[in-house]
């Protein structure tokens, strides 16, 4: 049997696969246990940057999915508890709302506060949630209680913009203040981060933290001025009360929204302090006792 080669065709002389391997030079990668308890690798972070928005965006989607009302859940909560706490604190009770109707005392109060309570929350739980994903590849573990924090940034989106509404409702002029709300969501951010990943960590270990979360945020809640004024605590003890870090944020969103208030200096320099310690431990906490993560969970 006779076999044509068209012209076309070029014949490629094969190598010895050996010769080809020993010629190639490869750059091995070698991953080490982080070392300094402080150390935040930002370096690393950034190079996981679009793991970190996966999540992120992963948390949001999950958080709706089957749901009949979806997104709008965002608008109803905030809205719904708005509407208890201005029957029973301002109608009922009377509570003093500085100076601005107290539906929109209330709800600007609750902006923070739910930013905070959800991204604390979610973060909590994260680590023993991702169960598959940490023993499975190598990645900076705290981009996990991070991102489901961050996530909660499109939910308070959304409730902002039903405060603007409701200013324009209730013909409440904008302040020059709310310029001033992006630096407070940050700070607010950090506090929610620090012991979020505190708790992640420790979840990993115990899962009686899994139950402690909830007790832990409603006991901060009633020790926040949510349904009431910071002005009813009396001066000896408002610089107990201002020990608590979402004190200064709260009554600074009131003040950057309405602008009916003073500047609260005093405790927003607590929570910035206090803030600072609170991540700076729970970074402590994360990385003591994330080399063996993929061990215990």
């Amino acid at each position: 049997m006779t076999f044509f080669i068209h012209p076309s065709v070029k014949l490629i002389k094969a190598t010895n696969l050996s010769e080809q391997t020993s010629k190639t030079r490869f750059s091995p990668t070698i991953i080490e246990p982080s070392r300094g308890w402080f150390s935040l690798n930002l370096r690393e972070l950034w190079a996981y940057r679009e793991l970190f928005f996966m999540l992120a965006m992963r948390e949001v989607q999950l958080r709706y999915r089957q749901t009949l009302l979806g997104v709008t859940w965002v608008i109803l909560q905030p809205l719904l508890t708005t509407v208890l706490f201005t029957i029973i604190f301002g109608r009922l009770m009377g509570i003093d709302s500085e100076n601005v109707s107290y539906e929109l005392f209330a709800f600007a109060g609750l902006l923070p506060w739910n930013i905070f309570s959800q991204s604390l929350q979610r973060a909590g739980v994260s680590m023993t949630r991702d169960i598959r994903l940490i023993t499975r590849i190598f990645f900076p573990r705290i981009i996990i209680p991070m991102a489901n924090a961050a996530s909660t940034l499109i939910d308070f989106l959304v409730s902002f913009i039903i405060l603007l509404i409701l200013l324009a409702v209730y013909q409440v002029p904008f302040s020059i203040n709310i310029l001033f709300i992006p630096i407070l969501l940050i700070l607010n951010l950090l506090i929610s981060m620090g012991v979020g990943i505190a708790f992640a960590a420790l979840n990993v270990y115990y899962r009686d933290f899994t139950y402690v979360l909830p007790f832990v945020i409603q006991m901060w809640m009633f020790a926040s001025p949510l349904a009431y004024s910071s002005n009813v605590i009396p001066p000896a003890w408002s610089w107990v009360y201002e020990l608590n870090p979402l004190v200064g944020i709260i009554d600074g969103f009131r003040w950057a929204i309405f602008g009916t208030t003073p500047f609260p200096a005093n405790s927003l320099l607590y929570s910035a302090l206090i803030g600072t310690i609170v991540f700076s431990l729970g970074l402590v906490v994360f990385r003591r006792l994330e080399r063996s993560f993929a061990d215990v969970i």
